[in-house]
């Protein structure tokens, strides 16, 4: 998996959340929690597994709204920054977090109704493995994001310390076909980069968000979009 030794350090770890969910960086924070809200529905009882949960923003979120989950992360630092953010929302009891390698997941098969997981095919190497061991332990849903192939991600891809695995939506389909998965929902999202939100204030990155949304509009919208998020059943 690409970043692997990065992601376990932990000036990485204690840095996360501030250089990429302040200033602009907030509203994709917002936009990400919404999505995944939308695509689970009522979580109440549910057992929710989380993959690569990293500072636990979703796991956190989702246990205050009494889902019983569980947040995997193959990065020690990461999973003490959700341990913390996790005492600090009160619900440290309602949760579990692991260390583990989301290639081999230690659950049974069908253990949980809903598996997710946020940036994360980015960097997986082996998507349809990784995937296909999502599709083991749950007995339902499985929901997961990705950065797409023609987007203005693709412009500074190369740029980036680590890159990004970038998909087209007949890779995506490729993905599901060969994991047994029917897709349920699509939502396709932001025009312009992630990198930009963060670097301005969010003042200004709001009104950017409003020609993002604009433009999303157009017919030709969502296949500029940078980001899909895909829902889908066993």
């Amino acid at each position: 998996m690409k970043g692997q030794e990065w992601y376990q350090a932990d000036d990485v770890a204690q840095e996360y959340d501030e250089k990429r969910f302040s200033k602009g960086g907030r509203l994709i924070d917002r936009r990400e929690k919404e999505a995944v809200l939308d695509a689970l529905g009522p979580v109440e009882d549910k057992k929710v597994l989380e993959i690569a949960c990293g500072t636990g923003r979703f796991t956190a979120m989702l246990a205050e709204r009494g889902a019983d989950i569980v947040g995997l992360d193959i990065s020690g630092p990461m999973l003490q920054q959700g341990r913390q953010r996790a005492q600090s929302a009160g619900v440290a009891d309602s949760l579990e977090y692991m260390r583990g390698d989301a290639g081999r997941l230690p659950f049974p098969d069908d253990h949980f109704d809903v598996v997710f997981a946020m940036r994360f095919f980015h960097l997986a190497d082996t998507p349809e493995e990784f995937l296909a061991e999502m599709c083991r332990v749950s007995n339902d849903q499985i929901f997961f994001d990705t950065f797409n192939r023609y987007s203005t991600r693709s412009l500074y891809n190369w740029a980036l310390p680590m890159g990004s695995r970038l998909y087209s939506g007949e890779e995506v389909d490729a993905l599901l076909d060969a994991t047994g998965l029917e897709l349920v929902s699509a939502e396709h999202d932001w025009i312009f980069p992630y990198g930009l939100y963060r670097e301005i204030p969010n003042r200004v990155a709001s009104t950017l968000r409003w020609l993002d949304d604009g433009i999303r509009t157009l017919p030709f919208g969502d296949r500029l979009a940078s980001v899909s998020y895909w829902n889908a059943r066993l």
